[in-house]
């Protein structure tokens, strides 16, 4: 609606979709859809809503501090040593990455096991989810909330030789990311088990990015700061070799997540775009 509003009211000659953080997967999936519409209906739903199924395109896009979409990173900071979705403090000592006996920088054979118990405990999730959409509208009902427990367990959080870059360790957006992991907050913490499906469930998500950055042909912009703590070089290296742009521009900025830790890193970053635009247009 709000490009719709852009192009046919205000007139706007040249649209630029600009995500940060998750909004680079939103912003490409959105681009995607105008180029190549893909959605399809979520689980237990037949249709799509119709402003959905046509939305206009954009002339540029720009991907800023952004993660390859919101499934990767939810699976990828999630602690699979959990046993029991119900029990925060369950857990298995084998895949336990703070235990104090852990040999940190991890083991190649640690983070193997690591990686695949994470997408295990993402499907075990997704799995339940689905049964339970099932039990609730069997029931009359429509959605309910639950949590999900200790979401801050990015082994790149813990130990900085995993994908290195100039980001302090062990960090998080929280700070240290074992108090964090056990705490109340972050990201994914609180869901529905519709916002389970279609935004953090590997399989059943359209949130993943790399299928709609493919998509991508207009000129494109990745900005990357070197000292994220959440968003990591892997991770920015994959949005760029996944964008369909002949016209690709890749740049790294000193500083955080939040371009707040180094005074001017926010102007730096708002010429750059300025620039990067004014050469297009």
């Amino acid at each position: 609606m709000g490009v719709r509003w852009l192009r046919e009211e205000a007139g706007v000659r040249t649209v630029v979709l600009l995500g940060n953080s998750g909004g680079g997967s939103l912003m490409a999936a959105y681009q995607s859809q105008s180029m190549y519409p893909n959605l399809e209906p979520e689980y237990g739903r037949s249709s799509i809503v119709p402003s959905a199924l046509e939305v206009p395109g954009a002339d540029l896009y720009i991907s800023l501090a952004a993660h390859p979409g919101r499934p990767e990173v939810l699976t990828n900071w999630m602690d699979p040593s959990v046993e029991q979705e119900d029990n925060p403090l369950s857990i298995n000592e084998d895949l336990n990455p703070f235990a104090e006996d852990r040999e940190i920088p991890f083991t190649k054979s640690f983070i193997a096991r690591y990686r695949e118990a994470q997408r295990e405990r993402n499907r075990r999730i997704t799995q339940w989810a689905r049964d339970e959409i099932d039990r609730i509208v069997s029931a009359g009902h429509y959605d309910r909330l639950f949590t999900t427990p200790r979401l801050w367990a990015d082994l790149r959080m813990i130990d900085g030789s995993i994908d290195p870059s100039n980001r302090e360790f062990p960090s998080c957006y929280l700070g240290d990311p074992r108090r964090a992991n056990y705490g109340i907050y972050g990201v994914g913490t609180v869901s529905s088990l519709r916002t389970w499906l279609s935004m953090w469930s590997l399989t059943d998500s359209q949130c993943n990015a790399a299928p709609h950055l493919q998509r991508i042909t207009i000129p494109a912009l990745v900005i990357e700061a070197d000292a994220d703590t959440g968003v990591f070089p892997g991770d920015t290296k994959a949005i760029v070799e996944a964008l369909g742009s002949d016209d690709l521009t890749a740049s790294t900025i000193e500083g955080d997540h939040y371009l707040r830790d180094r005074d001017g890193a926010r102007h730096e970053a708002a010429d750059l775009i300025v620039e990067w635009i004014r050469q297009r247009v």
